[in-house]
């Protein structure tokens, strides 16, 4: 079987989000199921000159877009990483400046051409897949276009399609004048049961309607998108839909993530001697973040983009009653620019106790992983959410909110059973989240072996992409042999 990933990014090429790993890791699981899997993306400034270097250029071919009268320049490069062979989309004019998003209606028009782009190339690179595996909104429209402009192609006679949304906040959302004048699609998608949805052109519902599944990436989201709290105004469509749709959790990388093994912590461990490796990590972060240096301070550590969905409002109510003398914490993120200043603000009030690191820096990200005892994902909403599953791989215990993702994957600790790899609390509630980050505490402090139980078991779950890449898997070979 033959598999096409297409998405805004893909790491370790570009990465704003959690998209980038999943377009990196999911591919590698698959390909050790047999499957044929490569990836295509465009061919973005920021991507570091360790991989520009290493491209291949194919060819490239001009290609008409939408009501422009000239043709556009469509460059097609390739690379071989870790087995995965990955194809570029270059054009100077939509990729030669910025990061891989910069405003709505740019980022429309460049992901416009990129869809299009991907159909017209194939046929060049010569490899025709049975599944095209599109993600998010930027895109959409590949199955918009397979199945209208490219209907009478060989490729859109034998491949199928799978949408798998990762967000449901962003669309792709302008009037429909603008996009059908940039695109080129016939007047028929811009109806009400295509992509009309209020009055304005949405890619994010044209990607539903023309795909043959859709997925997203937990069961909880899929079945939480139908309903008006979570469905972002979709939520009557994916009801229609919902024959279609489907949830499989995301995984990481068990190889990139590896506390046995990972190159920036200050010392390795496993599950056998997590003990002393998470204290001398402990230890190690807390020198050099100027925190007070004690192995028996509790470590909080939140890992973030600094916006309300990941509940940072409860934290910011919370915060004050969470410091109490045995405990410290550190936040890596950046965003809104009113929380990044209630935490600097934090931090000159709570000098050595708090660490507030407007930034994101994947090997600090780490060290804190290693280090902490409970990492905080408090999320308003959150369709997988990857902080909870990288952190219970490195010994922190996640602190959730039930919702998403985080319900899927967190088991709450049941002192009776003793079981469970987590704490979780149930309505958005800012007193809430206070009382699962005390119980927490309680359990550290008073049932050690308690604790370390629950550490291990955390450490042994398994969400490598194994088990979500069979059902993917199942997925193609489903609509494949209709």
């Amino acid at each position: 079987m033959k598999v096409l990933f297409a998405g805004s990014e893909c790491y370790p090429f570009v990465k704003t989000g959690g998209l980038a790993d999943v377009m990196g890791s999911l591919p590698k699981a698959l390909k050790a199921q047999g499957i044929d899997v490569r990836v295509i993306l465009p061919k973005y400034a920021c991507i570091s000159d360790e991989y520009k270097d290493k491209m291949q250029y194919i060819t490239h071919f001009y290609m008409r877009l939408g009501s422009n009268p000239f043709e556009k320049y469509v460059g097609l490069m390739s690379l071989e990483l870790d087995g995965i062979t990955y194809y570029f989309i270059d054009n100077e004019d939509y990729y030669s400046y910025g990061n891989p998003y910069t405003d709505i209606i740019n980022d429309i028009e460049r992901y416009i051409f990129y869809c299009k782009a991907v159909l017209a190339a194939l046929p060049v690179l010569d490899f025709l897949p049975d599944v095209i595996h599109c993600h998010d909104w930027q895109a959409a429209l590949i199955p918009v276009y397979l199945r209208t402009l490219f209907k009478d192609t060989e490729l859109a006679h034998g491949a199928r399609t799978v949408f798998t949304i990762h967000n449901l906040r962003f669309q792709g959302i302008h009037s429909p004048n603008y996009i059908q004048s940039i695109s080129g699609l016939p007047d028929k998608v811009f109806g009400v049961d295509d992509m009309l949805h209020n009055r304005d052109a949405n890619m994010m519902k044209g990607g539903i309607v023309y795909s043959d599944k859709v997925t997203t990436v937990s069961e909880t989201y899929a079945w939480e998108i139908t309903t008006p709290e979570y469905g972002e105004t979709l939520e009557g469509l994916l009801s229609y839909y919902r024959y279609k749709l489907c949830g499989i959790v995301n995984g990481i990388d068990y190889e990139v993530y590896n506390p046995a093994k990972d190159k920036h912590l200050y010392k390795h461990y496993g599950t056998r001697d997590f003990v002393r490796g998470k204290r001398e990590n402990k230890l190690k972060l807390q020198e050099e973040l100027g925190l007070e240096i004690d192995q028996n301070k509790f470590v909080i550590g939140l890992i973030s983009r600094l916006t309300d969905q990941k509940g940072l409002d409860l934290v910011a109510e919370t915060i004050d009653s969470m410091l109490d003398g045995n405990t410290q914490f550190v936040l890596i993120g950046t965003g809104d620019p009113w929380y990044e200043g209630m935490f600097r603000e934090l931090e000159e009030r709570c000098k050595g106790t708090v660490s507030s690191n407007i930034m994101y820096s994947e090997e600090r990200a780490r060290k804190l992983y290693a280090a902490a005892d409970i990492v905080l994902v408090p999320s308003r909403f959150e369709p997988c959410g990857l902080t909870q599953l990288i952190a219970m791989r490195y010994g922190a215990l996640p602190v959730v909110r039930e919702t998403g993702g985080l319900r899927d994957t967190v088991q709450p600790y049941n002192e009776f059973e003793d079981s469970g790899n987590g704490f979780s609390f149930d309505r958005y509630d800012a007193g809430l989240l206070l009382g699962a980050v005390n119980y927490a505490k309680n359990v550290y402090y008073t049932d050690q072996k308690a604790w370390r139980g629950m550490v291990r078991r955390a450490m042994n779950m398994d969400y490598s992409w194994k088990s979500s890449a069979e059902k993917y898997r199942l997925l193609y070979e489903e609509i494949v042999n209709w």
